[in-house]
C-alpha cells in the first residue's frame, strides 16, 4: 500500500486531506511542520509527499531541498493558499512533481496523487509484457527497465517528470504536441496549468541542449507546442 506524508499545519484540511486518500486505498503520515516532515521523510520513506509551502519554522521550499537532497527522486506535490505564479513556477523550477493551488477538489486531489505514483511505480516486466528496450537518440540514451538517461557519459539528474517527458518526446521523434496533449499523455491530466509543461520542458532543456537558449533537439513549434528532433552522431 502506497504512503503519503501530508505535511500541512492546518489540523483541518490535514484531517480532510487524509480522510480521502484512506478512502482511496493510501496509507497516511501526517507531519503540522518542516522539521517534523524532513525528519518523515527520512525515516518512513513515504512513496508521495503532499507539501504545503507555508509552514512554520522552515518554509515549504526549504523542506523541499531538504527531502531532495535526502533523496532525489521522492516525488513531491505542492499545495498552497499563494496564488501567485512565481511561487508555483520556484515549485517546479526546483522539480515538483506537481502544484496545487488551495482551495482545491478533494476528488481531484487523490486523482492527481494517484497519477504520480503510478508513474513512479516500478515497471515489472512479464513473459507477456516485456520490458521496453533503450531509447537512443545520438549520445542520448535513456534506459527504460532502470528509469535512467545519460547524455554521452554523463548521467542526467531528472526528475520523475522530466523522464517521463523525455521519454515521451524521444519515443516520437518529429511529432509536434501541443501543452494540452503532454499534460494529457505525460501527466494524465485532461485539465491543469499549461505552464506546468513549459516549466519541465525549460528544466529538461537545461540538461540536453548545448545551449538551450537556442534548442535544436527540444525544439518550440510556434502555434503548437514542442517537438523532439533527432540527433545523429557522426
Amino acid at each position: 500500500m502506497p504512503t503519503v506524508l501530508v505535511v500541512d499545519d492546518d489540523a483541518v484540511l490535514r484531517e480532510v486531506v487524509s480522510t480521502y486518500l484512506r478512502r482511496a486505498g493510501l496509507s497516511v503520515l501526517e507531519a503540522d511542520d518542516g522539521v517534523e516532515a524532513v525528519a518523515l521523510a527520512r525515516s518512513a520513506a513515504p512513496d508521495i509527499v503532499l507539501l504545503d509551502l507555508t509552514l512554520p519554522g522552515l518554509d515549504g521550499f526549504e523542506v523541499f531541498r531538504r527531502m531532495r537532497t535526502h533523496r532525489g527522486d521522492l516525488p513531491v506535490m505542492m499545495l498552497t493558499a499563494r496564488g501567485d505564479e512565481s511561487d508555483r513556477v520556484l515549485g517546479l523550477e526546483l522539480g515538483a512533481d506537481d502544484y496545487l493551488a488551495k482551495p482545491f477538489s478533494a476528488r481531484e486531489l487523490v486523482l492527481r496523487v494517484q497519477a504520480v505514483l503510478r508513474r513512479t511505480e516500478p515497471t515489472r516486466p512479464t513473459p507477456a509484457a516485456p520490458a521496453p528496450g533503450p531509447l537512443v537518440d545520438g549520445d542520448l540514451v535513456i534506459d527504460r527497465r532502470r528509469h535512467e538517461a545519460r547524455l554521452g557519459d554523463r548521467p542526467l539528474a531528472l526528475t520523475v517528470r522530466e523522464f517521463d517527458l523525455l521519454e515521451h518526446l524521444v519515443a516520437r521523434p518529429g511529432t509536434a504536441f501541443s501543452r494540452a496533449q503532454l499534460m494529457h499523455d505525460v501527466w494524465g491530466w485532461d485539465h491543469g496549468d499549461e505552464s506546468t509543461v513549459t516549466v519541465h520542458v525549460r528544466r529538461l532543456r537545461e540538461k540536453v541542449e548545448d545551449d538551450p537558449s537556442s534548442p535544436r533537439r527540444l525544439c518550440t513549434v510556434w502555434g503548437v507546442g514542442y517537438r523532439w528532433d533527432p540527433r545523429t552522431v557522426s
